[in-house]
Formats: C-alpha cells, sequence, structure tokens
C-alpha cells in the first residue's frame, strides 16, 4: 500500500472505508443496502416532540460542558435502573459527541505513547483509529466464529456450540507489561456476541491481576435478543473503581444522526476524559440532549419492546439469508448477522462476494474483514455482515431477494 501524501504515520492505512465503496455501490445498482448500520424508521414520538419542542428554544445555544444537569442525572438514574451501578450525575458522568467521541476522548486521555491496548477482533472501527490517534499500540484478540460459521439451525437459535468465543492463552499472551487498557465491547459489533458472565469475569480477573483499566462500550445494552442477557463488567467485584462504561442514545432511540452519547466511571478518570473532550467537540447536540433524558425516563416496557422487535427483524433476515443459500451466524444482539460466504464463493473472498453480490441478489453488505487488524485480515477473509436494522418494507424487498437468488442458483458454487 502506498503512503499516503500529509497523513501522519500514526493514520496511515486508515483511508476511505469499505463502506462508503458498498454504499456507492447500491445506489449504483438500485441494490437493497443492507450494509450500513443505522435504522430507517423514527424513534419514539416521545423522544422526537421534546427536541422539536427544543428546537428555537435556549437550547439551541452552547450547553454546559459536562451536558445538562437533567440528561447526566437521567444518565445516572439509568444505570442505576438497569444495572444497579450508581454514579454522581456531577462527578461521574460526562456526555459526549456519541459513543465514538467519548472511546476517542478516554483513549486520548489515559494512553501514553507505546501504551498497549487489549481488545477483541472483529472489532468496531474506529477502536483501532483512536489507539492509533494516542499514540497507543493495539494488541487485537481474535473471537472464533461457531460451527465453522453455521450457527445453528434455528432462525433465532444461536445453536448448540453457536456462540462466537475467545481462547483464554490467546488473551493472556496478549496482556504485557506495557498493557494498560482493556477495550471490551458487548453486545459486540460486528458479531452480535454478549459477553457471559463467566467470560466477563475472566476478563475482570486478568485486569486486576494487571492492574488494568477496562473502557467498555455498551451501546447496544437494550438490543439483546430471547435467550442472551448483558452485564457490564461494572458491577463484578473490584471492577466499578477502574472501569469507564460508555453509552449511547442513538441505538436505543432510533437517533444516529443526533450523536448523543456519555461515559460514566470514578471522578478521576471521567475527569482526565473531561480534559480531551473539552478540546474535541467541546459541546454538541442542544436541543437533543433534553430529548435524549426524557427516552431514558421510560417505561422498562419501551426498552423491552425495542428489544423484540428487533429481534423479530433478525429473524426475518436470518431466515431469507438460509433460504438464499447463505449459512448464517445468528445473533444474540445488536443490528447484525454474519454470513460465511465459503459454501457460496469459490475462494471464500468476501470482499469479492459483496462486490458481485448486488448483481447476484440486488443487496449490498459489508465485508467482515474490514474489523480485523490488516496483519489478522485473514481471519474474517470469508465473513460478511448484513444489518437488520431496516423498515419492513425494506427487509421484506432484501429477502425477497436472497430467496430468489437461493431458488434460481445465485447461491451455489
Amino acid at each position: 500500500m502506498s503512503r499516503a501524501p500529509y497523513l501522519t504515520s500514526r493514520l496511515q492505512g486508515f483511508g476511505t472505508t469499505v463502506f462508503a465503496e458498498m454504499s456507492a455501490l447500491a445506489v449504483a445498482t438500485g441494490s437493497v443496502n443492507l450494509g450500513q448500520g443505522f435504522p430507517d424508521y423514527p424513534g419514539p414520538t416521545e423522544v422526537l416532540e421534546v427536541a422539536r419542542a427544543a428546537i428555537g428554544t435556549a437550547a439551541d445555544q452552547y450547553p454546559p460542558g459536562p451536558g445538562i444537569p437533567e440528561l447526566r442525572e437521567a444518565v445516572a438514574a439509568h444505570h442505576q435502573r438497569f444495572r444497579g451501578l450508581e454514579y454522581d450525575p456531577d462527578a461521574e458522568v460526562l456526555v459526549t459527541a456519541g459513543a465514538t467521541e467519548a472511546l476517542s476522548g478516554a483513549l486520548l486521555a489515559l494512553l501514553d505513547t507505546g501504551d498497549e491496548v487489549v481488545l477483541f477482533e472483529p472489532m468496531y472501527d474506529c477502536y483501532a483509529a483512536g489507539i492509533a490517534m494516542a499514540g497507543g499500540v493495539a494488541r487485537p484478540v481474535p473471537l472464533h466464529p461457531p460451527d465453522g460459521g453455521n450457527g445453528g439451525t434455528g432462525g433465532g437459535d444461536a445453536g448448540e456450540g453457536g456462540r462466537w468465543t475467545f481462547d483464554p492463552d490467546e488473551l493472556r499472551a496478549a496482556i504485557t507489561p506495557r498493557t494498560k487498557i482493556l477495550l471490551l465491547n458487548t453486545p459486540h459489533n460486528p458479531t452480535g456476541k454478549v459477553f457471559t458472565p463467566h467470560e466477563l469475569a475472566l476478563l475482570a480477573g486478568h485486569a486486576i491481576e494487571h492492574d488494568l483499566l477496562v473502557l467498555t462500550d455498551e451501546v447496544y445494552e437494550h438490543l439483546v435478543f430471547t435467550g442472551a442477557r448483558h452485564t457490564s463488567i461494572a458491577t463484578l467485584p473490584g471492577m466499578r473503581e477502574r472501569t469507564l462504561v460508555v453509552g449511547s442514545a442513538g441505538k436505543t432511540f432510533n437517533v444516529t444522526g443526533w450523536k448523543i452519547g456519555w461515559i460514566c466511571g470514578p471522578a478521576p478518570l471521567v475527569a482526565a476524559v473531561r480534559t480531551a473532550k473539552q478540546f474535541l467537540t467541546y459541546v454538541n447536540g442542544g436541543p437533543f440532549q433534553p430529548a435524549i433524558a426524557a427516552g431514558l425516563r421510560l417505561p422498562e416496557s419501551y426498552f423491552e419492546a425495542v428489544a423484540k422487535d428487533l429481534e423479530y427483524r433478525r429473524d426475518v433476515l436470518v431466515r431469507g439469508l438460509r433460504e438464499g443459500g447463505l449459512p448464517v451466524i445468528s445473533p444474540e444482539a445488536t443490528y447484525f448477522a454474519t454470513v460465511d460466504v465459503r459454501s457460496v464463493q469459490p475462494d471464500g473472498d468476501g470482499l469479492a462476494f459483496c462486490r458481485s453480490l448486488p448483481a447476484r441478489a440486488g443487496v449490498v453488505a459489508v465485508p467482515t474483514g474490514v474489523f480485523y487488524d490488516p496483519a489478522h485480515a485473514h481471519l474474517g477473509r470469508h465473513l460478511v455482515r448484513f444489518a437488520f436494522c431496516k423498515s419492513d418494507d425494506v427487509l421484506g424487498e432484501a429477502v425477497q431477494r436472497l430467496v430468489g437468488m437461493g431458488r434460481a442458483g445465485g447461491g451455489r458454487s
């Protein structure tokens, strides 16, 4: 790969993403875009109406640097209600420009040059870039797909042995004297894995033994399906005092463009993140902050319903993928299902499969290989991610096209 002109050495390799290519391909071919991970249907009226009412008021101006008190109080109450975690709204809650700024701010604040971050791959693409910008070094540990990629037989069942797993020995080997942070994402994008209590206990044990800070991205906390349960690692013994918990409104309330996130943890750690954050966006989303505060106060029935609705959409897509001849790993949470293309793509090349899928089925997906460290991309070369957070019409059209591909023989190599 040639060196990008003017780009600092820390960001060499972080060029235009494959998401832009796939989105352009969807437009050019008239394909249904299941590559982008955002919903195309509106959020709850109770939230939207508060934002509409706030526009044209003093909320249009700069909010306080840490976020408006109403939202910080709502975030703290949310953690108490759902996780049993108590945070001081004034000192232990910081509102950010989405979860991405919370993560980037934490990495910039906490990492010195050469510090290492242990994390799991495939990984959300901002992690590696954030670590690089902070001068840190990523030490990825692979998650291994279930059953060679089949993940069970039922549309909503991960199946026996149907969960993504990691090798404890590989995790242990990734931790060195230079390790400072364990970066965890659960529920996990792009695999849809929910880390189990046993796995979290193992991670917590390493964090305590090696005196690591933990940065946990939990933006999909409410999008968990039947048979799985989300637990925050911050709730485990000895972990609250070393853990920063990142959350976001975008996924829970279908408002990804509002970019309202937050980070919670011990006051000294949050103060460090606030120091970095104030020189990034400083503040954002004034009219949206009171709206998200209202959303976080919605009854538990709302959060149960949003998960149930997304579970239905997952099952629709999983059935369509299987009827189209695509072996699919049914996720335990999030927006995404993973397909192992080796049985339908002769060379097992997920990128080539995604580039050909518009012609074969009129659908666009994203190759999972882009979520790996370049040195490990071969581990996910044969995997492809499909998003199911789409409206009934869009999802129904995509499924019809995928099933048609299978019936026409397009799903066979």
